[in-house]
Order: structure tokens, then C-alpha cells, then sequence
């Protein structure tokens, strides 16, 4: 007898309206020849020009203003080799410099998948049976470059799923690069983005075992100069693109949940953030954090990294280390186990597998947990996110890929006290694309980063063909015990 699976009727779609007006930079030659031209515009056409862009971006973008003026100060350098006192322009000339380098882009015009789900840390003013949400998605926009973007949501004591209307704002947040950095893991990190050795070992020498960004930076310019070859100092340029992978990111408080949006920052991730799974940890001392693992793509190489919130308002992001912290499919337990973190991942590509560590951002010695069995899953598998914990055990929701590359959802049951112990799994899959859900953006192909037990009713986010996300719900004890005695 098959589980009973009930498709909810709630479905959350992409909305190409929902733009950000980002930064827009061309080579440093063109673009200060775009500022000349600007500073000769006579100040009354300065007025006419930005006038009109004010009123009509205002109603797209929350305090335009500030965006065009933090876009016209990451050019004073190129103002000032012009020979411009930066200080001394109107601000309608500063606005209309800004507006030249920026450009708006929609994040969530191609797709919009593989949600992850956890409670909203606001729990406040529910009726009896009620839970509030946040879910977080991968949003795909032009050039196919993915962002986290997140919704509220309500969930009633039937388990039915209520996705709250999107704000009418989309906020990025602002960037505070790490003050310092621990040399041996820095240059760890470093050798596995394939930057050249022996850039790697001169840069190294000449740091201190701690180090801030004003250091690096003066380090790596020092050493650019030295050089006349334009690949050399690409090379040096990509240490200093590592160093922005460790920062820190802060929303406004008067911002929605649904207004905030994680795009890429660093260099290393310039082509996409891709599949944060979120989990509520909690720590020996009862503490809550919420963390994220998420994949960083630069269009050739993988970099697997951790963000840490309590709010949803302030983020930590760093890159996650060791040999254990490759490929994708990072799924961290959402406690410690034995006293040391856990985590699942997928290193080799095709099994899952299962790794301990007493630092939460250093992965080693992984331990290979579960391989494709049926053929629903032959090509590879993988996790759906974070394992939840049941009094019967982990309960972990996996993905699976057959043929046609068709992806199906299934669910393995790890033991309690131990998890690299797997003491139940599904022989066929939990929920397969049906005919209404099979086509889209990337046809064929169901995917989740996390679910939430509710009422004792799993409630499964998914991603369907890519297109948009769905849920699912199934009886918890249904499927605990189908799998306890699998």
C-alpha cells in the first residue's frame, strides 16, 4: 500500500516585477570617459536629466537616493584620477553619475525553486494550532545568475500552507567585509580555488597569522605593481576576490522578509548562490541560530559556504573547509550529536554521505552513508535538506535521479544516537512529477532544501521543473512506519 501524499493547491510563482537596481560597471577607461561627460553637462540639464529618473525609480526602489549615491561613491576613485574633487559636485550631479552605473535586474524573471522551510522566529499573536514561517528560495533572473530570496508564510493546524503577498520593495542588504582573517584557513581555502601556488606562497609570506582586509589589500596591490602581465595579476586579483567571501551582511529593520534578498557578492560566487538549506540549530545551552549552507558558483568552480543568523535581518558568510566541504549538497543536523556537530553531504557527487566535526566551518573525514539502490535513483542521490529529528530517529528526505533524468523525492531514517547508522528507507520514491508538474524551466524534476514536521504532518516545500514551488504534506507516523520496517 502506497503513502498518502497530498499535493497542496499552494503554489508560489517568480515575479519579473520584483527588481533590484544593481551596481553596472564597465572598464575603467570607458567609464571615466562616461564621468567627463557627465561633469560637462551644464548644471541645469544635470537637473533636467535626474529629475525625472527620481520620480519615476521612487516608485520602483525604497530610497532611490541612496542607492544612486552608493553607486556614484564606488566610482570616486576613477573621479578622483580625473582630477575632480568629489566633494565639491551638487548632489544632482552625484545622483546623475550614480544612475549611469546602475541598472535594474529582475531576480526571479527565469525561475524560482528548491525552498527550504523553517519556523520564523516571531512566533507572536497565532490562533491555537497556527505557525509562522519563513521559507527561502532560489531565485534565477537574467544570465542565469541565482539569489536567496525568502516569503512568510502561515501554516493552519490541517497543515495547510498560507504564502503571505510579497512586498512591493526589494532590498539588498549592505556589506561589511570581515575585519580579520586566520591566515591557515585562509590559504587552505585558497589552494582548492586553483589561484596559482607560487602567487599563493609569496602572498602568504608577507602576512602576519592574522590579518584585516587593509592588509591583504596592500599586499596585493604592492605585488600587482611589480608585474606587467595582465594574467599575473588576474591571479593576484583572485586572492583579494577570496577575501570577499567572508563578510558580513546587514537589512534594514523597516524591510519585509520578503523585501530582503542574499545576491551575490564575492567574486566566487558571481554566477549564482545556489540551494541554501536552512536549519534552526539549537545549542547545548538551549541557544537558537539559524543556519544556512549554500553553494557559491563562479561559473567553473564550487565553493560550499555558511551563513549564520538569529534575526533574518543580520548574516555571517564564510566559506566552509576541509575535504569534506565539497561538490554540494551540505545539509548540517540541527543540533550536536555526541557532542560535535554533524553534517551530510555528497563530495563524490552520486552517495550521500555523513561527517562530524567540533568546528562548525571545518569538514573532515566524510563517511560514505547511503548509495543508489532502486532504479528511480541509479544516476545519483542525494539530501533534501537538513535531517529532522523524530523519536524514532533522523528522519532525512532524499532526492533521487533515474531515467530521463527524472528527479524523485525519498526518505531514509538514521539512527538517533548515531547516524552514520541507516535503519530504514523507502523502496520506492515519496513523490515523483505527475503530469501537471512535469513541465518547465528544467523539466521533469521535483526538489526540496528542507522541510518541517507540523501537527505531526511533514510538510515538504518543492521546487517543480524549476518554474516555481509547491508543498506536500504526509502523516508523520505513516511514513515512520513504513520506514522502521523497510
Amino acid at each position: 500500500m502506497r503513502l498518502s501524499i497530498e499535493r497542496k493547491k499552494e503554489k508560489v510563482y517568480p515575479d519579473s516585477k520584483r527588481v533590484i537596481a544593481r551596481f553596472f560597471f564597465s572598464q575603467s577607461e570607458r567609464s571615466k570617459e562616461l564621468i567627463q561627460r557627465v561633469m560637462d553637462l551644464p548644471e541645469t540639464e544635470v537637473f533636467s536629466i535626474v529629475s525625472p529618473i527620481l520620480q519615476e525609480y521612487s516608485k520602483r526602489h525604497r530610497n532611490i537616493t541612496r542607492i544612486l549615491y552608493r553607486h556614484c561613491q564606488k566610482v570616486v576613485y576613477l573621479i578622483d584620477e580625473l582630477g575632480i574633487d568629489y566633494e565639491k559636485l551638487t548632489n544632482y550631479r552625484k545622483l546623475l553619475i550614480g544612475s549611469y552605473f546602475t541598472h535594474e535586474y529582475s531576480i526571479e524573471s527565469a525561475a524560482f525553486f528548491n525552498p527550504s522551510i523553517v519556523e520564523d522566529p516571531d512566533q507572536s499573536e497565532l490562533e491555537e494550532g497556527q505557525k509562522r514561517m519563513i521559507i527561502s528560495f532560489r531565485a534565477v533572473g537574467e544570465g542565469h545568475i541565482s539569489s536567496i530570496v525568502f516569503r512568510r508564510a502561515l501554516v493552519d493546524k490541517d497543515a495547510n500552507v498560507h504564502v503571505l503577498p510579497a512586498g512591493n520593495y526589494i532590498d539588498e542588504a549592505e556589506v561589511i567585509l570581515r575585519a580579520t582573517y586566520n591566515k591557515k584557513l585562509f590559504f587552505e581555502k585558497a589552494a582548492e580555488t586553483k589561484i596559482d601556488v607560487h602567487i599563493l606562497e609569496e602572498v602568504r609570506e608577507k602576512l602576519a597569522d592574522t590579518f584585516d582586509y587593509l592588509n591583504l589589500r596592500k599586499v596585493i596591490t604592492d605585488s600587482k605593481n611589480l608585474k606587467d602581465d595582465d594574467m599575473v595579476k588576474i591571479e593576484y586579483e583572485k586572492v583579494l576576490w577570496l577575501s570577499d567571501s567572508y563578510h558580513d551582511i546587514s537589512f534594514s529593520k523597516d524591510t519585509d522578509i520578503s523585501d530582503r534578498v542574499i545576491f551575490p557578492i564575492s567574486e566566487f560566487e558571481r554566477k549564482g548562490i545556489e540551494d541554501a538549506r536552512f536549519v534552526r540549530f539549537t545549542g547545548e545551552d538551549d541557544s537558537v541560530i539559524y543556519y544556512a549552507t549554500y553553494t557559491a558558483y563562479d561559473g567553473s568552480l564550487i565553493m560550499p559556504k555558511l551563513l549564520q543568523t538569529k534575526d533574518f535581518y543580520d548574516f555571517n558568510v564564510s566559506p566552509l573547509y576541509g575535504i569534506g566541504a565539497q561538490n554540494k549538497n551540505l545539509a548540517l543536523f540541527p543540533r550536536k550529536i555526541n557532542g560535535k556537530y554533524a553534517m551530510l553531504s555528497r563530495i563524490d557527487g552520486w552517495n550521500n554521505y555523513i561527517m562530524y566535526s567540533d568546528k562548525i566551518t571545518v569538514w573532515q573525514y566524510p563517511v560514505k552513508l547511503h548509495e543508489p539502490k532502486y532504479p528511480w535513483e541509479f544516476i545519483q542521490i542525494g539530501n533534501c535538506g537538513s535531517p529532522i529529528e523524530t523519536e524514532h530517529g533522523w528522519l532525512v528526505i532524499t532526492h533521487g535521479v533515474g531515467p530521463m533524468r527524472r528527479y524523485c523525492l525519498g526518505a531514509i531514517l538514521l539512527d538517533l544516537q548515531d547516524p552514520s547508522v541507516e535503519i530504514g528507507r523507502l523502496n520506492e520514491p515519496l513523490l515523483i512529477p505527475n503530469k501537471e508538474e512535469r513541465e518547465g524551466y528544467v523539466p521533469n524534476v521535483l526538489y526540496s532544501c528542507g522541510s518541517i514536521i507540523h501537527n505531526n504532518k511533514l510538510i515538504i516545500p518543492y521546487g517543480l521543473s524549476d518554474y516555481c514551488s509547491s508543498f506536500a504534506t504526509v502523516d508523520v507516523n505513516d511514513l515512520l512506519h513504513r520506514l522502521r520496517w523497510k
